[in-house]
């Protein structure tokens, strides 16, 4: 049978539809690129995205649509099939076939047969305790930066956050076991590897935490860097520290989410630190890695977040002088304690504005950050553009992953090419090779 695949989310989704492929395949299930010629078509789905439930109910309407009443099979797969199987399965009009949750992908051979049957409509979303698909080797499209998952699941309960309850509980693959798949990528072509986990640095396997693991994956040949995303601002010890200031391998840039700067909303929010902690946790890693490139998340008008409490959020984005953040409204997610504990009381207006006030503030910062590399000479690995590219036909990133534009040259994917920054805008650096 022909599958088509589409993914939604984050780079955890884009991981698991690697695995799903490669679960299919072992079946002898082929992968198309046009739903129209798929006899199933599976869609991988986001439950964090802002509505991102009506962007998948209005894809299944429109895959039905384009059919012209040719029958295909329709499965949801991942954190909205967890989340909202019941609103799935009581929508008439939705017509799906088969549910699968981010722990159940090895059922699904098993998931389109029932489908295919008479009968109820198939569904697994067991949360597991142990699954970690440390057994499966994922099916990937050649490129230079590979994902891996290196743990799966959440036990940080963040008030606004649905991981907890669409992915389980935390739980970790060996190290050896990573180090094996890094390999593998190496042997393959792959020249960069980035650790995925929803709490990537509260990653524990036996006697062995993350910075052992980073180490270990360093150390594989033909791995010319790593990367890792997303941690939480508590799981940041010395020794992860010091190890990604004195390994060359180790990327300084870290991705610190703040979310809010009040310390009141932080605490509602059940993140665990305040502004000041988090202030003095950056001072830290500035002290250590004097050029480490810093990003983060923030969200505005979580319930009952004031003005002058927004104030503080701003604050933090002038001390602290991000490299880049990624900003969002809040927006309620069913089933978590946000949703049952606090009204979503900050006019949607409100909200919006204050998101655009972030992100001019943001802007003008990381521009006058990105200006300030104009000069410097930085090792970047290059990687085929993506998308139109009108200033040439590679594009690479910085150790602390800023994008450069390159012109046209002799270049080529996966290539360590040392260039100086010519010119910056608040989205990319241009450079051209340095002279040796």
């Amino acid at each position: 049978m022909k599958v088509f695949l589409e993914t939604y989310g984050c780079q955890m989704n884009e991981y698991d539809s690697e695995l799903v492929r490669a679960i299919l395949k072992k079946e002898n299930y082929e992968f198309v690129p046009d739903e129209r010629h798929a006899d199933i078509v599976m869609l991988n789905t986001c439950a964090i995205r802002e509505h991102a439930h009506r962007k998948v109910f209005g894809r299944v309407h429109s895959i039905h649509h384009a059919r012209n009443g040719k029958p295909v099979m329709i499965g949801i797969l991942g954190c909205m099939a967890t989340n909202l199987r019941q609103e799935i399965f009581e929508d008439r009009s939705m017509k799906i076939d088969f549910i699968a949750g981010p722990d159940s992908y090895k059922r699904l051979p098993g998931l389109i047969r029932e489908a295919a049957g008479e009968g109820d409509k198939p569904f697994d979303v067991t949360l597991s305790e142990f699954e970690t698909y440390e057994d499966v080797y994922p099916s990937r499209k050649q490129g230079i930066n590979a994902w891996i998952a290196v743990m799966r699941g959440c036990n940080n309960f963040c008030t606004f956050c649905v991981v907890p309850y669409t992915r389980g509980r935390e739980r970790s693959r060996p190290v050896a076991n990573v180090v094996e798949e890094a390999c593998r990528l190496a042997d393959e072509g792959f020249k960069q590897v980035t650790l995925l986990g929803q709490n990537v640095n509260s990653y524990r396997h036996e006697n062995a935490d993350f910075a052992d693991l980073m180490e270990a994956v360093s150390r594989v040949d033909g791995i010319e860097r790593v990367r890792f995303t997303s941690p939480h601002p508590k799981d940041f010890p010395d020794k992860f520290l010091e190890l990604m200031a004195d390994n060359p391998k180790i990327c300084k840039h870290i991705h610190i989410p703040l979310q809010a700067g009040n310390d009141r909303v932080l605490d509602l929010m059940d993140r665990t630190y305040t502004k000041e902690e988090y202030l003095g946790l950056v001072d830290k890693m500035r002290r250590r890695i004097p050029d480490v490139v810093l990003s983060t998340d923030i969200i505005a008008g979580f319930p009952t977040e004031t003005d002058a409490e927004f104030e503080d959020t701003l604050d933090v984005l002038r001390r602290v002088q991000f490299d880049f953040a990624f900003t969002f409204k809040y927006s309620e997610r069913k089933g978590t304690i946000a949703s049952r504990k606090f009204p979503d009381d900050v006019p949607e207006e409100k909200k919006t504005g204050r998101v655009m006030r972030l992100n001019e503030l943001q802007k003008e910062i990381t521009y006058q950050k990105n200006r300030a590399h104009i000069g410097e000479v930085h090792t970047i690995l290059l990687e085929p553009a993506m998308g139109p590219n009108p200033e040439g036909r590679f594009v690479g990133r910085t150790d602390g992953n800023k994008l450069v534009l390159l012109p046209l040259g002799a270049f080529r994917a996966g290539q360590m090419l040392k260039v100086r920054v010519t010119d910056a805008t608040p989205h990319a650096l241009r450079g051209r090779p340095a002279e040796v």
